[in-house]
């Protein structure tokens, strides 16, 4: 019996990961009543995708990682991107000198930046690409070690360059965003860099869409009492930043 019920986990496992690469998602509702499996049955299975880093958890089942570079990204939840980029947009004040992480997120705001006189530091490929030569913005890319999953530099010449300057206003978002645990990454080079922009910055601004809510990444990263301002998609009366009331001062 024990036999049969090892055999029958693996099958289970081996098809789940199958869904996971094909659909990019699973469910944990859908998964346990199509495998007529306890929920708890499951969450085994999904903790194991995450140990292997294959996949995050989301509220209600995991996103994958296999294939999630930087280009894929920036299509996914592109209309909350939008809307999180005109709030961001707000909160720039001119002539301010901006630090901008790598994150697509962070870059949908690279593409609204035309009218503002800013001085911008960012290691990420795509920000500056967007913004070099942009009338009225100064832009400086930090050094480093090419990250080819997010396009970005990382590495002790990125934290260097950026701890070279006074940054009035950094814009930065996550991977996860957990009340309890913080923010974090899929890697420790990504904290070191977000760490570093924090530390250089007056005011700290966290930028995620709803889904990065309620969810954990491999490494821990900024605790929440790091920033000033939260801000999504959602209305900020929105029950789902609740759990995050008081741990941010602002949610916009």
């Amino acid at each position: 019996m024990a036999v049969t019920g090892t055999v029958d986990a693996e099958a289970r496992r081996a098809a789940l990961a199958d869904r996971l690469a094909h659909d990019g998602a699973l469910e944990l509702a859908t998964a346990s009543q199509e495998w007529g499996v306890h929920p708890m049955t499951i969450r085994r299975d999904f903790d194991a995708f995450v140990r292997a880093g294959v996949a995050r958890r989301v509220r209600g089942g995991l996103v994958a990682l296999a294939g999630d570079d930087f280009d894929q990204r920036r299509h996914q939840h592109a209309a909350a991107k939008r809307q999180i980029a005109a709030k961001l947009l707000a909160l720039v004040p001119a002539d301010a000198t901006v630090a901008l992480d790598s994150s697509t997120t962070v870059h949908a705001l690279a593409g609204a930046l035309t009218d503002q006189r800013v001085t911008v530091v960012t290691n990420g490929l795509g920000a500056f690409h967007a913004l070099h030569g942009r009338e009225g913005v100064r832009t400086y890319l930090t050094g480093g070690e090419r990250e080819e999953q997010n396009q970005s530099l990382v590495g002790s010449l990125a934290v260097q360059a950026i701890s070279q300057f006074s940054v009035d206003l950094c814009l930065l978002s996550a991977m996860s965003v957990d009340p309890v645990f913080g923010t974090s990454e899929l890697t420790l080079e990504q904290v070191a860099v977000k760490e570093a922009m924090a530390e250089a910055a007056r005011t700290c601004v966290l930028a995620v869409d709803a889904s990065k809510l309620q969810t954990r990444s491999r490494f821990r990263s900024l605790a929440l009492s790091r920033y000033d301002v939260l801000v999504t998609e959602i209305d900020p009366d929105d029950e789902r930043l609740d759990p995050y009331r008081g741990l941010v001062p602002e949610i916009r």
